[in-house]
């Protein structure tokens, strides 16, 4: 039975690879994006219900797309990262929130609006007028060399000649077809989207030049001297440079008109002469983009607003609970089989006891179930019409459905209400469903990282009393596991190879491992900055002095609560003790930079005015200095806003400690 499953699995890895050559190599896809998608989900579904397939070549193993070997690399000098989504007006609400919130005002925003062009992006980059690279997107960082390809467009200019334009610029936007010049050529390729990738992977730029490609710019990456002021300005030199722009583009100024032109679009988005997905909102304001900045993979200034969700209808057969790693109990609506979006759904997210209360979903109703891109598919509505006399409410267990501990609600102080989640009231290993989820989680990508012990592998290894608790992991036994179905010496090999690496880890990534609540892998950074050790950090937690984590800049008593509660659990000490004896866990490493605040510490203390704490400290980190949490023999510089916390400005006085108020903090940054 097993042979039979590998060879089917093989069959369609074998499929996946040849139309992978087909798209990315020979530029000529022969399958549409909906079949293609299909079969990477067939070979995932595959994969989670027979824990021994894995293959190198698994979507499962594999994020984005590297670049072709066809071309040459070239790295860019500003990432082209991807956007954050929103699909709902309070998204836009909390997109706006975020960025009140980091620069700590309520600044006046206006926002340049284009749509969102369903292409392949691409950047143009020109010295002195002169096109000199054209570049795809590839993972990010790296991109592919297809100048020559590019140049084939008839929108790209090979040569500016205008005395205003920048003498070291890289222009961004969008290559793509008509839906009119597609129709022409649909024979040979699946669907836009792909002529338009197909042809900018061509080897030969003479084929590239026989498919009508265009291209819209639409922002800059690296820009050397820039001096405008507005998103909109840029786009209007951009024409005058001969550059095309989207005719499409407006200036809205508030979420109200974001959200009207959203519906609008939606509406006519078919009738458009190219696909688009959505609309893509930036700030205007060059200046607020700049002290924004980004996040790891987006920038905050910007946010594309992506069209309706795919939704249809569906009966609730059952209801059953998920218990996830920090004991939050989730409800999960097992529902008769339906397609959403090319997708079958069986399952969908309840999300809490409060929602279904609110909504009346019973089992046995018939109710609308939305799936927007990768988001996980949800209820959003009872067909009350549709309500049989037969349906069900669902009584919510006051009781952990794994261990049989109290369930709880913890009450928020600020809003003076309980929290909607409700949780097991173990914190440790005791609750089987809670271990499970915290090895899990231990092992996961963002964590430990340990490749071939999936989160189907934890689950068999549990059952076979393999794996109890995390240490466990280290000390597998191998000779078992190669006389499991599925486990060959090549599979078992491979496995111990990875947790050997995987015992190599950085505090920071450890301290997120360990699965506390409210500390997220940026938490579990500050903590690792301020311990810089293992050693340190297992004093704290022994010590039971976790309040000096208080001095931490983005700490709060939130945290320092939940730490305190998981610590207070023997087993969760005995977990972490164990694992710091077994894991080579490295220290914080201080990177000297060169610039003006380069070999300079600083913390800050108090409400700064017209900026956040967290855009001051981009800031510092900017122009090299290093932000320290606690005040000490080694803390050069002490930030005082208002309000700021009596004990650390009298700390910093008994060690003479320079402080200083915001200005002065600014003059050193622009010195």
């Amino acid at each position: 039975m097993n042979k039979n499953i590998k060879q089917n699995y093989l069959k369609k890895i074998n499929e996946l690879k040849k139309n992978n050559k087909f798209y990315y190599e020979n530029s000529s896809p022969v399958i549409s994006d909906k079949d293609y998608d299909k079969l990477k989900k067939e070979i995932l579904d595959l994969e989670k219900k027979h824990v021994f397939l894995k293959n190198d070549f698994s979507p499962s193993q594999t994020v984005g797309f590297k670049p072709s070997k066809n071309f040459l690399k070239f790295k860019h000098r500003q990432k082209m990262l991807s956007l954050s989504n929103a699909f709902t007006e309070e998204d836009l609400i909390n997109f706006e929130k975020k960025i009140f919130n980091f620069l700590n005002e309520k600044v006046y925003l206006e926002y340049s609006v284009e749509p969102k062009i369903d292409g392949i992006s691409a950047s143009l980059t020109y010295k002195n007028g002169v096109l000199v690279y054209g570049v795809s997107r590839g993972d990010g960082r790296e991109g592919e060399i297809i100048t020559d390809n590019l140049k084939t467009i008839k929108d790209i200019p090979h040569k500016v000649e205008n005395s205003n334009f920048p003498k070291d610029i890289e222009i961004r936007g969008e290559v793509f077809i008509n839906k009119n010049d597609f129709e022409k050529i649909k024979g040979t390729f699946a669907n836009p989207r792909n002529a338009a990738s197909g042809s900018l992977r061509q080897k030969n730029s003479a084929e590239t030049s026989k498919i009508p490609l265009n291209f819209i710019a639409y922002t800059f990456g690296y820009f050397e001297d820039n001096k405008f002021k507005l998103q909109s300005d840029f786009l209007n030199d951009l024409q005058i440079w001969g550059f095309k722009t989207s005719k499409y583009n407006k200036i809205v100024k508030d979420i109200s008109g974001l959200v009207s032109l959203h519906k609008k679009f939606e509406k006519e988005r078919f009738q458009l002469e190219y696909d688009v997905d959505g609309l893509v909102y930036k700030v205007n304001n060059l200046q607020l983009q700049k002290r924004l900045g980004f996040t790891s993979n987006a920038p905050r200034w910007a946010i594309a607003h992506k069209f309706s969700a795919d939704y249809t209808y569906s009966e609730i057969l059952n209801i059953d609970i998920q218990i996830g790693r920090t004991g939050a109990l989730t409800p999960v609506a097992k529902v008769k089989a339906v397609n959403i979006g090319g997708v079958v759904v069986s399952n969908a997210t309840l999300h809490n006891e409060d929602e279904i209360l609110r909504k009346d979903i019973r089992i046995g109703d018939t109710v609308k179930i939305e799936r927007a891109g990768d988001v996980i598919p949800h209820v959003i509505e009872v067909d009350f019409k549709k309500r049989k006399n037969s349906s069900k409410k669902f009584i919510f267990p006051t009781k952990c459905p794994s261990c049989g501990s109290k369930t709880e609600k913890d009450f928020n102080k600020i809003t003076k209400k309980y929290d909607a989640v409700r949780r097991c009231g173990s914190e440790g290993f005791e609750c089987e469903k809670i271990a499970i989820e915290k090895i899990k989680h231990f092992i996961s990508k963002e964590a430990l990282n340990i490749d071939g012990l999936g989160k189907k592998v934890v689950e068999k290894f549990w059952d076979l009393k393999l794996i109890n608790s995390p240490e466990d992991i280290f000390n597998l036994d191998y000779d078992k596991i190669s006389k499991l179905d599925g486990w060959g010496k090549l599979s078992v090999l491979n496995l111990k190879h990875s947790i050997e690496k995987a015992s190599k880890v950085t505090l920071d990534r450890f301290i997120f491992s360990i699965g506390i609540r409210h500390i997220g892998i940026e938490n579990a950074k500050l903590i690792a900055d301020h311990s810089k050790t293992i050693e340190n950090f297992l004093d704290i937690i022994n010590k039971k002095s976790t309040n000096q984590l208080l001095n931490i800049d983005g700490i709060g008593e939130t945290q320092i609560k939940s730490v305190r509660s998981f610590f207070l659990n023997k087993t969760n000490l005995e977990v972490l003790n164990e694992l710091s004896k077994i894991l080579d866990i490295k220290d914080v490493i201080q990177h000297k930079k060169n610039g003006n605040l380069s070999n300079k510490t600083f913390m800050l203390t108090g409400k700064l005015k017209n900026m956040s704490r967290a855009e001051a400290k981009s800031l510092i980190e900017q122009n090299s200095g290093t932000i320290v949490s606690s005040v000490s023999k080694k803390l050069n510089f002490l930030i005082v806003g208002d309000k700021p916390t009596k004990r650390k400005v009298d700390a910093a006085k008994n060690l003479r400690v320079k402080i200083l108020e915001q200005n002065e903090l600014i003059k050193m940054l622009k010195n």
